[in-house]
């Protein structure tokens, strides 16, 4: 078992808010924390609209490929982050659920999906000050 936490992002295509947010995560935190994204029913691509909006903040997702979600990648997690998958995630004693409510930027230009992006990201950044906050100098 690892020593850092680690976050498994699920929605359902796991082309949009999830991998946001996984990239977020792994942007902030670095190597502090192990991410993991994934979806019910993973689409053929990332959202290019949400692969925009990152790539506007320095954060590029171009080359992420939506995968599916796996009993493995549940209890691999010490964080499971759901948004919008409804009960399709499994559920493991012991894990740490939270369900974030986000709109779906599916079918959404980058105007929509910008406040999407940066709500995802102030979530993200109080995740990390709960579960792996920067270490003192």
């Amino acid at each position: 078992m690892s020593e850092k936490p680690s976050v498994l992002f699920v929605c359902v295509h796991n082309a949009g808010r999830s991998q946001m947010a996984a990239a977020w995560l792994a942007h902030l935190a670095g190597d502090r924390v192990e991410v993991r994204s994934a979806g019910s029913d993973p689409g053929d691509a990332v959202n290019p609209a949400a692969v925009e909006a990152m790539a506007e903040v320095g954060i590029d997702i171009s080359a992420e490929i939506p995968k599916v979600l796996t009993v493995d990648a549940v209890k691999e997690s010490d964080v499971c982050v759901t948004m919008g998958c409804g009960d399709t995630c499994p559920v493991f004693p012991g894990k740490r659920y939270l369900d974030w409510t986000l709109d779906d930027p599916a079918g959404q230009g980058v105007e929509a999906v910008r406040p999407i992006r940066d709500e995802i990201r102030k979530r993200v950044t109080d995740l990390i000050a709960e579960i792996a906050p920067e270490p003192a100098r």
